[in-house]
């Protein structure tokens, strides 16, 4: 029911303002949000037109789901989605009620009219108005039926074009208009209104067409009568653009409608619930698994420190299979209480082990894991009991040996699950190796003191698990003392406080601990010196008082199988994403790139890790813009910047990309939340009474997932780009866009230029070549393209080339692409946030143009532009005053500066990368002269605006800003409420970004001198 479009009618605006408060408040339509829209009533309505249009829009887009309304909406609102109308208040007219009825667009959609019972009249006039709208339509059914004959055409007596296909038709009359609209549709900017231009000869009875220099089609020539030229030379026009595509089969601007070599992207419906694949090599049956015989063994060591106070033992992991050449040996990163550590995992060969081996293996580490995880006292006694059973359903199957110098120790495996914990064999009083027998009473009876030696027990008087280490010199007699200073026996303690009596007072004292906490060791975070030294804090327990649950058990051990949980969650993700390269197909396995950075492409911040997809996402973004930019000015030769641009934005918009990673089956491979060591999967539990497992193993897309997850689109097309990039920094842009086309993007990467350009013979009579040559370290082979990178559309000179938005689109995404690269290899340490500062601080209009304006690339523009020239003489006599001496980059290197002036920045760079055959390094090395020094973490600076609004959210403090044009120059004042007093700061520029910003700055400084 969410996607419920609801309109209702109502007579009375009070009523549409009263209903919309009811409706918002049933607790039956939750999720639902209702709007209300009416005419302007004095008094008691003021809702705004652009409001009004707000909500529309809203509607339309399935963010408002019920709109109460009266009649100003009975017309003109097109909802395809709209599936019901109800009329509160009853129509007044037939026109009111078809009208009203017509709003239900969306096939089988209904019509409600409420009529007050017992109301005679309302209820003749609904059926009145009924039987109306079926006469009408039996009248329009006659009509139909009818047959006509066709209207004489009186529009094509003269000469005209007409597309046979669709039957399109321009006349002589039409034709100019048609020209102007196709120049309106035409790029331009705030100082270019694209025009078309007529030089007619009257002598020579010719007419000589000039349309903008972003047009595919420039010059069109015509002869006849004089006072038809006109008409004439647009009709020529409009066919030769029609032959080129510039207009559609039904003769319109082609920008305006998708291209048809790149339609627009149709994403299915797309289902936030994705599954969650979890690894093959990970799931079987304990049936089958225990009869192999020989199983694949895998050794995990802590290397390093974790300062704590103990030190774990090397575990070993056995499975089914050979978990593939990226384990063969690997390392991975975990963080500690107070430091981190690395944790090697190493491929040992192969053991041969026996049924009833791998049923004492799953039955330890079932228990000591259950007891580290869950701690209660049931679910641990579960473990015990029913691991000897071998379950033939699907589950989670390996085994975790613990290892001492190098060996499996078989002797903790074996005697460490107490047989008195399970109520069976209560012979069992000592370990096997105990010569003398020293016994002490237990809650179950007498026990051997070497049992309790290194143990786990229980306490079922607080159902608490202990870790024991040793006896103290202590027994019940002795004396507690208290945190309030005071002491007393521990008989008197445990008498007052649980209402225990202790019969065994000269029983030694057990020391132990409780078991160490199980936590997500991937989480880079720190942790408090006073958490950790709580968490050691140790305790003294009376025997008597103590069930045994497994011994023997070191506190290493029991650390060690702390750490599992983070290890095995690492080595799942691991092994999920070797399983992604493969799934990738054959032609992705010549790159090698290691599993680890698929791994970090498919992690988002969300789950809180030493890495995540952003950096990479990053740069596979800069490189996808790259790679389609250039793939659709090469294939579109004739298209404009705009056209092209849109374009682009079809071709790897987040839909497009969402589309192609759920057409791959991609999206199960997401990790989208932070690891819970506590909702971990304990291998070899989750079985009930009769051998089924309580998790149940779906079939996805050939892979096993056990739950489900929330995914935005958002999320996986980004997770995409992370994945380009992993491709491009791990194995080059050859992997980059293979990646890509494996994914089924159609899309090409040239190494040369297969491009026909019409030479300008005399660039020397347009440009002074050698002194750009000069100022951009380039000498051009194709002096055209340097003459195209420098034209404004507003110059319309005879001779020159196209105008140079096209090389302007291109250099774009080559410039993004160059910056992307170099702060990513120049600074592999940077967090992900600190590249975006850089990339925006360096990539943006205004770094360009401070550095064109720097370089004194102004005076090098051909343009016929009197606005652009007024407004760049303005700036260079008001706005220069020291700001070419220092860096481009920064907020304000070139607030104010023409966009003219950074374009030109982007078009040469494209002028280059063209004239070099596509040699990036030969673009970088000319950009950089112009744009150093470039940014660094040092130097870096934010937006004064966003730094202000973080500073004023982190104190509540309120802020607004007020803006004054005056004679050309925009004014901002800044203010800021702080506990009641107004603090204010005015800032002046050329337009009201740079003013704000400026305004934004004085403020924040002042703030900071005041706010601690």
């Amino acid at each position: 029911m969410q996607d419920i479009r609801c309109i209702v009618f109502v007579e009375r605006v009070v009523t549409s303002i009263v209903l919309e408060s009811l409706l918002s408040i049933i607790n039956q339509m939750p999720g639902w949000i209702i709007k209300h829209i009416a005419g302007n009533r004095p008094m008691l309505h003021n809702q705004s037109r652009n409001k009004q249009t707000e909500i529309v829009d809203a509607f339309k887009g399935g963010k408002v789901h019920i709109i109460v309304t009266t009649q100003v909406l009975e017309e003109g609102l097109n909802v395809p989605g709209c599936h019901l109308v109800i009329r509160f208040d009853p129509p007044t007219t037939g026109r009111s009620f078809i009208q009203s009825r017509g709003r239900a667009r969306m096939p089988n959609s209904e019509y409600v009219l409420l009529v007050r019972r017992g109301d005679a009249e309302a209820l003749s006039k609904t059926v009145k108005f009924l039987a109306s709208g079926q006469m009408m339509r039996e009248a329009s059914l006659k009509l139909a039926s009818t047959m006509c004959q066709p209207l004489e055409n009186t529009l094509l007596q003269g000469e005209y074009y007409r597309v046979e296909s669709t039957g399109a038709t321009v006349t002589m009359n039409s034709s100019v208009q048609l020209i102007y609209f196709f120049c309106s549709k035409l790029p331009s900017d705030e100082y270019f209104t694209p025009l078309p231009r007529f030089i007619i000869d009257k002598e020579l009875r010719t007419c000589t067409l000039y349309l903008p220099n972003s047009s595919p089609v420039q010059t069109v020539n015509a002869e006849g009568e004089v006072s038809a030229l006109k008409k004439a030379v647009c009709l020529k026009a409009c066919r030769e653009l029609h032959a080129v595509g510039a207009l559609t089969d039904y003769l319109l601007p082609e920008f305006g409608f998708p291209c048809e070599e790149e339609p627009d992207i149709v994403v299915e419906k797309y289902q936030h619930e994705q599954p969650v694949y979890f690894p093959e090599e990970f799931v079987y049956n304990w049936s089958s698994f225990s009869r192999l015989g020989i199983y694949y063994c895998y050794k995990i060591s802590v290397e390093g420190c974790l300062k704590t106070t103990y030190c774990p033992n090397d575990i070993l992991l056995a499975v089914k299979c050979d978990l593939g050449p990226e384990f063969v040996s690997t390392s991975l990163q975990l963080f500690g209480a107070q430091d981190n550590a690395s944790l090697a995992m190493k491929y040992v060969g192969i053991i041969h082990l026996n049924q009833e081996q791998v049923v004492m293996a799953r039955r330890f580490q079932t228990t000591i894991l259950s007891l580290l995880i869950n701690k209660d006292h049931s679910e641990v006694s579960n473990a015990v009991k029913y691991s000897h059973e071998m379950q033939v359903s699907i589950g989670i199957v390996y085994l975790l040996l613990p290892l001492v110098s190098g060996k499996v120790d078989w002797c903790s495996i074996k005697f460490s699950t107490s047989q008195v914990y399970v109520g069976s064999n209560k012979d069992i009083r000592h370990c096997h190796s105990c010569k003398q027998v020293d016994l002490l009473q237990t809650k179950d009876g007498p026990l051997c003191r070497c049992m309790l030696e290194s143990s786990i027990v229980c306490t079922p008087h607080n159902s608490k698990f202990y870790a024991v280490n040793g006896f103290l010199d202590l027994n019940s007699k002795s004396l507690l003392h208290l945190r309030d200073g005071s002491a007393l026996t521990y008989i008197n303690y445990f008498k007052t406080r649980h209402g225990l009596s202790l019969t065994h007072e000269n029983q030694p004292l057990l020391a132990a601990r409780s078991p160490v906490e199980v936590r997500n060791f991937l989480h880079k975070r720190h942790y408090k010196n006073k958490k950790e030294s709580c968490t050691s804090h140790g305790v003294e327990l009376p025997p008597e008082l103590c069930r045994l649950v497994m011994s023997p058990v070191s506190t290493n051990t029991l650390y060690s199988f702390s750490i599992i949980p983070s290890v095995m969650y690492r080595i799942q993700c691991l092994l999920l994403s070797a399983k992604l390269k493969d799934q990738l197909g054959p032609i992705m396995q010549q790159f090698a790139i290691p599993a680890l950075k698929i791994l970090e492409a498919v992690t988002t911040k969300e789950c809180q890790e030493e890495f995540s997809q952003e950096s990479l996402e990053t740069l596979g973004d800069s490189f996808l813009k790259y790679i389609a930019t250039q793939h659709l000015y090469v294939k579109h030769k004739l298209q404009h910047e705009g056209t092209l641009t849109k374009m682009k934005k079809n071709l790897i918009s987040n839909a497009a990309l969402c589309q192609l990673a759920c057409n791959n089956n991609l999206v199960g491979y997401i990790q989208g939340e932070e690891f819970n060591p506590k909702g971990w999967i304990i291998p070899g539990l989750g079985y009930d009474m009769c051998g089924n497992s309580k998790f149940s193993f779906l079939s996805s897309n050939d892979m096993h997932t056990l739950r489900k997850m929330s995914v935005r689109s958002k999320r996986i097309a980004d997770t995409v780009e992370a994945l380009i990039g992993a491709y491009l920094g791990a194995a080059g842009e050859q992997a980059a866009f293979v990646f890509l086309k494996s994914l089924g993007l159609d899309i090409g990467f040239h190494s040369t230029i297969p491009l026909e350009r019409k030479i300008v013979l005399k660039s020397e009579k347009f440009i002074n070549v050698r002194s750009l040559e000069m100022i951009l370290g380039y000498e051009f082979k194709d002096t055209s393209l340097l003459v195209e990178a420098l034209t404004h559309g507003s110059y319309q000179t005879a001779g020159t080339t196209a105008c140079y938005q096209r090389l302007e689109f291109l250099g774009d995404a080559v410039l993004d692409h160059l910056f992307t690269i170099y702060f990513y290899n120049k600074y592999p340490e940077c967090t992900p946030e600190l590249l975006t500062d850089l990339r925006s601080a360096s990539v943006n209009n205004n770094c360009y143009a401070h550095a064109a304006a720097k370089a004194g690339l102004n005076k090098h523009i051909l343009h016929s532009s009197l606005p652009l020239h007024g407004r760049m003489a303005y700036y260079f006599e008001n706005f220069t005053k020291h700001r070419f001496t220092g860096p481009s980059h920064g907020w304000e290197a070139g607030i104010g500066l023409p966009k003219v002036l950074g374009d030109v920045i982007e078009s040469l760079a494209g002028a280059i990368y063209l004239d070099s055959k596509y040699d990036k390094e030969v673009v970088w090395r000319s950009m950089k002269k112009l744009l150093e020094p470039l940014a660094t973490p040092e130097t870096v600076e934010r937006d004064p605006v966003k730094l202000l609004q973080e500073f004023c959210d982190r104190r509540s403090y309120s802020r607004s800003y007020t803006k004054v044009q005056k004679d050309g120059v925009s004014s901002v004042v800044g203010e800021v409420q702080v506990e009641g007093t107004t603090y204010s700061a005015t800032g002046t520029g050329p337009d009201k970004v740079v003013a704000k910003k400026l305004a934004a700055k004085l403020l924040l400084e002042d703030l900071k001198a005041i706010v601690p």
